[in-house]
């Protein structure tokens, strides 16, 4: 009894150990299939900085970027977004035939996408955005799974059409193919994704109209087809778009009239159709539009008036109307837009500044207000009751405007760029501007300013000390810019797109620039340009370590230019043209760069014979040099030569002499 007892003891013993034992032979094959996958697509790779070592931990389930699930344990996910890595994507990759997610985003990957990769019945989630691969989409996509919710693949260099087998994308959530270089027209078959809520096509070279077909899409709640050629007038269906938030359709070719069921959309939130062929009035439903935070339609072609209901859109916080015929001035509805941060109102044909600013004194979280080239030939208000407590961005540009600068912007303490330029602004530039912290951008340029610069503009402390902040302005957002000498014509700009610039070029100030100027070691851009400034140019300018452009040109400026300046290691841009400088020109750094033209009209400057320089050109009639050791910039290389040819033409008429005779 008990031999029979222990006999089948050992027998339970002998079947338990030889099922662990295959098991663990089962788990062990299918961990060799994936790790052949992984270390294949690490083979691949130029550059990486993936930790991975089949060595040291053979247990690929703890390599950074992969996560296994289920037992055996197989891979499921393969997350190596924002790894720098290099080289293609391998086909070895297919090997994973249980995985779930891939996400290669952010790398740089580069080449064309291994078809077998498509070919995984699991995949959920693709995301292979913003890397430099190339090729068609492939169209064996949702052939063998579908399953697929996610397929980004923006940001990279993928061309030719989209395939009209991503309908068959059943549970397709998210499409993003934007920043490619895909053409045509969306196939009809996207239009039966039921399941998508983002559709991302923007920035491609997709063509022609708009199909009724997205009117089917009733879940979207993000569509971006801006920076396209979709053409014609927008279909008149977003009725049936009850959860859509966010519409993109800028710079593309739309025409016609704003539909009906786009303007009274109560979900919408985001709505920017700027740079089109659009037409008609601005007539927004915002009784509708409840939701409605951002509005963009600058660049298009609608009539005026500014609706008077468009301050019924009470959440509204973001307005671009500019560069429309707008033909009125701001209503005093607009005193309603509480939530109003950001507007833009250029080249829209407004009148009446004062009435103008009176309306909007009242939107206490205005933040950014752009108003170039309106108002033409009105007065600058000086009403002592305008407030803007939390502006930063105040454009009023190319607009001819009269009278001075008003004592109520000194108010602004937070203001960060100011831009008056291309106006008929007299008198003095204040001193308070000396006076505000976080200002970085000021442009004075093309007015009729007269005195001395203020010398409390040395001591703006953003531009000292570099404390100053984009983050609470709308730094990604657009607008109309008047151009004046440094942005070189009109266009449109992002406010984070300014350098920290001092501009007050073309204008009648006088006196010195103040050595202190040298304290600013965050601006890029100082423009004193055509004034009647005089006095030395201050060695103490070499402290503006970060200047990448300094024009001093057509003033009053006598004495030596500053060896010391040839330390400015960024400088790009130099001219003291046109001047009252004598001595001897700089040499070294950024200086042996420069051309002639950044020194000429000075009667007094010169290089040395020794120099390494390219020679400048000065007045056409140059005096001569009161000392015989100097020589002109313009004299040697014409002196040197006339006496070399007197020299050659003699002795040719010596040697034909004594050939002849």
């Amino acid at each position: 009894m008990e031999f029979s007892i222990l006999f089948f003891s050992l027998i339970g013993i002998l079947l338990f150990s030889f099922g662990t034992c295959t098991h663990k032979s089962q788990n062990f094959s299918s961990n060799v299939n994936d790790l052949k996958a992984l270390t294949g697509f690490s083979d691949c790779l130029e550059s990486a900085t993936l930790d991975w070592n089949n060595t040291i931990s053979p247990n690929y389930c703890t390599w950074s970027g992969v996560t296994c699930d289920g037992l055996p344990p197989r891979v499921v996910q393969l997350d190596l977004a924002s790894r720098r890595l290099g080289g293609k994507v391998c086909e070895s990759l297919a090997g994973l035939d249980q995985l779930r997610v891939l996400n290669l985003s952010q790398n740089f990957l580069s080449g064309f996408l291994p078809g077998k990769l498509f070919h995984l019945e699991n995949l959920e989630v693709i995301d292979l955005s913003n890397n430099n691969l190339q090729g068609t989409i492939n169209t064996a996509i949702c052939s063998f799974s579908n399953q697929l919710r996610v397929f980004n693949i923006a940001g990279n260099f993928f061309s030719g059409g989209i395939p009209e087998n991503l309908g068959s994308c059943s549970s397709l959530q998210h499409l993003s193919i934007d920043g490619n270089d895909l053409s045509g027209s969306i196939p009809d078959s996207i239009f039966q994704l039921q399941n998508l809520s983002v559709l991302h096509l923007q920035y491609n070279k997709l063509s022609g109209p708009l199909n009724k077909g997205i009117g089917n899409l009733s879940n979207i709640v993000e569509l971006g087809i801006s920076n396209n050629e979709f053409s014609g007038t927008l279909p008149d269906v977003f009725g049936s778009l009850t959860r859509l938030q966010v519409f993109y359709g800028d710079s593309n070719r739309f025409t016609g009239v704003l539909p009906v069921t786009l303007v009274n959309s109560p979900s919408l939130r985001t709505l920017i159709l700027n740079n089109n062929s659009l037409s008609g009035s601005i007539n927004l439903n915002c009784s509708a539009m409840k939701n409605l935070t951002s509005l963009g339609l600058s660049s298009n072609q609608f009539h005026g008036p500014i609706p008077g209901n468009l301050s019924n859109c009470l959440r509204l916080e973001s307005i671009n109307l500019a560069r429309n015929h707008l033909n009125c001035w701001i209503p005093e509805s607009f005193k309603n837009l509480q939530s109003l941060t950001h507007l833009s109102l250029s080249n829209a044909s407004l009148y009446n500044l004062s009435a103008s600013l009176e309306a909007l004194t009242h939107c206490r979280n205005l933040r950014t207000l752009v108003l170039t080239m309106n108002f033409y030939d009105e007065e600058m208000p000086q009403g002592q009751n305008l407030e803007f407590s939390n502006l930063e961005v105040f454009v009023l540009a190319n607009s001819q405007i009269k009278g001075s600068i008003p004592k109520w912007l000194s108010g602004c303490k937070k203001l960060q760029m100011v831009d008056l330029s291309w106006n008929h602004l007299r008198g003095s530039i204040p001193s308070w501007f000396g006076k505000f912290n976080s200002l970085y951008y000021l442009d004075l340029s093309n007015n009729s300013f007269t005195g001395n610069i203020p010398q409390s503009l040395t001591m703006l402390s953003s531009l000292r000390d570099g404390n100053f902040s984009l983050e609470g302005t709308a730094s990604d957002f657009p607008f109309y810019t008047s151009g004046g000498s440094v942005l070189k014509g009109a266009k449109y700009k992002k406010v984070s797109s300014f350098r920290p610039s001092l501009i007050i070029s073309y204008n009648n100030l006088e006196g010195p620039i103040w050595p202190d100027f040298g304290n600013l070691k965050r601006l890029h851009v100082m423009n004193l340009k055509q004034n009647s400034l005089s006095g030395p140019i201050p060695q103490q300018l070499s402290g503006m370590t970060m200047l990448e452009a300094l024009d001093m040109s057509h003033n009053k400026l006598s004495g030596e230019i500053p060896q010391a300046l040839v330390n400015l290691s960024f400088l790009s841009m130099f001219s003291v043209s046109y001047n009252q400088l004598h001595g001897k020109i700089p040499t070294g750094g950024q200086f042996d760069t420069f051309p002639a033209t950044s020194f000429e009209g000075n009667m007094g400057l010169y290089l040395n014979v020794d120099s390494a320089s390219m020679p400048s050109q000065p007045d056409q009639n140059p005096a001569q040099p009161e000392d015989d050791e100097k020589l002109k910039i313009i004299d040697f290389p014409f002196g040197f030569g006339a006496f070399a040819g007197f020299v050659i033409t003699i002795a040719m008429c010596f040697a034909s002499g004594w050939v002849f005779s």
